[in-house]
């Protein structure tokens, strides 16, 4: 049996900057399945975390002088795994009293058993999925399982996560705190969930995942419009379950929809940054490679079974998407699909959705009538985006008065300095 350090490494001396490319890279790609590997040893998020930011050190100090291993998954798993049965060892008996994850096919590593610098005989998908099912769990707030899943499965510190969201460090690092502690305490199992549960637990995953690509896609508040760490998350968060999950449909489904939201971000700024409406992109600049993978997942999710919410959500992406032009848009079968999609999903957001579509079908005068309905939806009532929307159906009717009025107050809703900009800037071309 290897060393952890000499696990497969290439031959030579790795010059430092080399390394810390590597161990980026490796962090990037591999903390996800380090992490979730070692919480089966250690039973404890925390004590995971410790041993497998050890690891990372520790690669930073070996890996110049052994050189970069050719699986550095492998090498960061057996260092972790080696550090967390040290840290057992070393508990005293009252932290051993601690509720702890409950996974028993690893408890005997606990003891001192050998572990082996080959991954574990389970296949790689259950350790993941372990992790992301935990994170996740219905038990947690959902603001917690967001946190949490950012910091766990992503990787990203504590900061970054507190910056994600607009709240301080200290408010972030309690909130991942409570929900570590609620996972021990409660006694949430270490485990993928069994194919029935999966499917009753499968939407809460997905709403993670949607809401960290969403919040990266247009920032709910701050200087910037995209929050590229955040949407590049949750990319590989919907790849990484795609590639867990491959039967699930709505897995498919919400692949199809980030992949075609994606490929139009090139479009969605100017030079300086600020915001493009769909009507007023380039769609040379969209990304075609993007659009022929969402719509590949769109065919896979839509072949399974009845479409779900995101499958729907990303049928109207690909209308967009496969439009020529804004002129040539099917609004009317936009519109249809979110006859379906409120069936399915009801919410005010997609009633408003719809009547904006039903507005470009139809004409702006059947729009109006129906976002005035919606207008006293309390989820609404501070919704920068409805009257946006009435500003918009307003002026393409003429009524330039109403229009600037419902523009002001999008305007005071906003939180988004890009998005406010550019409704100060229709406000003043409404003619």
């Amino acid at each position: 049996m290897h060393d952890a350090g000499t696990n497969g490494p290439q031959p030579g001396v790795a010059s430092p900057a080399a390394v810390a490319a590597a161990v980026a890279d490796a962090h990037r790609r591999e903390w996800a399945f380090v992490l979730a590997a070692t919480v089966r040893v250690t039973g404890d998020l925390d004590d995971a975390e410790e041993a497998v930011q050890d690891a990372y050190a520790r690669a930073l100090e070996a890996w110049p002088e052994r050189g970069i291993p050719a699986n550095a998954g492998a090498w960061l798993t057996t260092a972790a795994k080696r550090r967390a049965l040290d840290l057992l060892r070393r508990a005293d008996v009252s932290r051993r009293a601690l509720p702890r994850l409950a996974d028993p096919d690893e408890r005997a590593a606990a003891s001192g058993a050998p572990i082996a610098d080959e991954l574990d005989a389970s296949p790689v998908t259950d350790d993941r999925l372990r992790l992301i099912f935990t994170c996740c769990h219905p038990a947690l707030a959902f603001d917690s399982r967001v946190a949490l899943t950012l910091r766990m499965v992503c990787g990203l510190s504590t900061p970054e996560v507190a910056r994600a969201f607009l709240v301080s460090e200290p408010t972030m690092a309690a909130r991942i705190t409570r929900a570590k502690h609620k996972i021990a305490q409660a006694g949430i199992p270490y485990r993928v969930p069994g194919d029935a549960e999966i499917r009753e637990r499968i939407d809460g995953v997905l709403d993670v995942v949607h809401l960290v690509y969403a919040t990266g896609h247009t920032a709910p508040a701050g200087a910037e419009l995209v929050r590229r760490e955040l949407s590049e998350r949750g990319i590989e968060l919907a790849e990484l379950l795609r590639l867990l999950l491959p039967g699930d449909a709505d897995v498919a489904g919400l692949l199809a929809l980030i992949y075609l939201t994606e490929a139009r971000r090139p479009a969605r700024t100017d030079a300086s940054g600020d915001e493009l409406l769909l009507e007023e992109q380039d769609r040379d600049r969209w990304d075609r490679r993007y659009i022929e993978r969402g719509l590949d997942q769109l065919a896979v999710a839509t072949d399974a079974r009845d479409p779900g919410r995101f499958t729907l959500l990303a049928a109207i992406g690909a209308v967009h998407d496969c439009s020529p032009s804004w002129e040539q848009t099917d609004w009317q079968r936009i519109a249809l699909l979110y006859d379906r999609l409120r069936e399915l999903w009801p919410s005010p957001v997609v009633e408003l959705n719809r009547a904006i579509a039903i507005g470009f079908a139809r004409g702006p005068a059947a729009a109006i009538p129906l976002l005035d309905e919606l207008a006293v939806e309390p989820q609404l009532v501070r919704y920068p985006y409805l009257q946006a929307a009435r500003a918009d159906m307003l002026e393409r009717l003429g009524r330039i008065q109403d229009a600037a009025l419902a523009y002001d107050e999008a305007i005071a809703l906003c939180d988004n300095d890009r998005e406010r900009a550019r409704l100060r800037q229709k406000k003043s071309m409404a003619r």
